[in-house]
């Protein structure tokens, strides 16, 4: 019986690593996460504020990460409309339609909480962290950072599906 060749072997190991690797990084997002979500105004705080007129994030599966849609009508000026699919790899990744953010990078804490950095010209601008409750009926995401006029905000917003 004829032994494969090491180059055989390496292509096997190679193919048994990358499903490995595909499923733990998918596994990283959470699933209840997915769907569409609602700004609670009452629930929120934002400082400085004022809060947005209204704000809806969509979440959705992506490849190894998540498409990450959000819908906001600022207090003052024009609807917003923000893309962005981020994957639990640390790096940056483009952010479309956001005027204080032009990429994202993303990182699990556990399975009900996730962060997220959001940068202008390789400046950190947010950092937001988004727990999901247990029930997975609400999101809230606190975010720490400057406005994109320099000021410091520290804003706890309140999402329910």
């Amino acid at each position: 019986m004829k032994r494969p060749s090491s180059a055989v072997f390496a292509a096997v190991l190679i193919a048994l690593v990358g499903v490995t690797l595909s499923s733990a990084l998918r596994a990283q997002v959470p699933s209840q996460l997915f769907g569409t979500w609602n700004l609670n105004p009452a629930k929120s705080k934002y400082s400085p504020g004022p809060p947005p007129k209204s704000m809806t994030i969509t979440y959705s599966a992506a490849g190894f990460g998540m498409k990450i849609v959000v819908d906001v009508v600022p207090a003052e000026g024009p609807a917003q409309h923000w893309e962005m699919t981020p994957t639990y790899d640390g790096l940056d990744h483009k952010v479309t339609g956001n005027p204080d953010a032009d990429a994202i990078s993303i990182k699990r804490i556990s399975d009900t909480k996730g962060e997220s950095t959001f940068k202008k010209g390789g400046k950190v601008m947010v950092v937001n962290v988004r727990t999901l409750s247990p029930d997975g009926k609400t999101l809230t995401i606190e975010s720490k950072g400057t406005t994109g006029d320099g000021k410091p905000r520290h804003d706890t917003a309140v999402y329910e599906k």
